[in-house]
């Protein structure tokens, strides 16, 4: 099975560590590329190259302040994933359920003893 082109697909680009560790960090609020590499402890070059293929999928936008570009988290392109693993949330619901159904009942036999 072809894999998707990295550049396409928000799962793919957030599939490498480093792009998630980006994302999160530019949570925050936006940052220059230095900042991004010296606070993740990556080259320039190698976080400009993540920064790149995360724009492109829609999860960073850029904008330029005089000399410097500043780059910002779009949680908009992370609509396909949010909803993706929305389509869990009815598992770990019940899971939670049953979890505290369970910490009721010890608690009970605890206090019955």
């Amino acid at each position: 099975m072809a894999r998707a082109a990295t550049t396409s697909d928000a799962f793919n680009a957030i599939a490498e560590p480093q792009r998630r560790d980006i994302l999160a960090l530019l949570r925050a609020g936006e940052r220059p590329v230095t900042d991004v590499a010296r606070e993740l402890g990556m080259s320039q070059p190698g976080a400009s190259k993540h920064l790149r293929v995360l724009r492109e999928v829609g999860l960073v936008r850029v904008r330029g302040v005089g000399k410097q570009r500043l780059y910002g988290l779009d949680a908009r392109g992370l609509r396909p994933v949010h909803e993706w693993v929305g389509g869990f949330e009815r598992f770990w619901n019940e899971s939670f359920d049953r979890l505290d159904t369970y910490v009721q009942d010890l608690k009970q036999t605890r206090q019955e003893e």
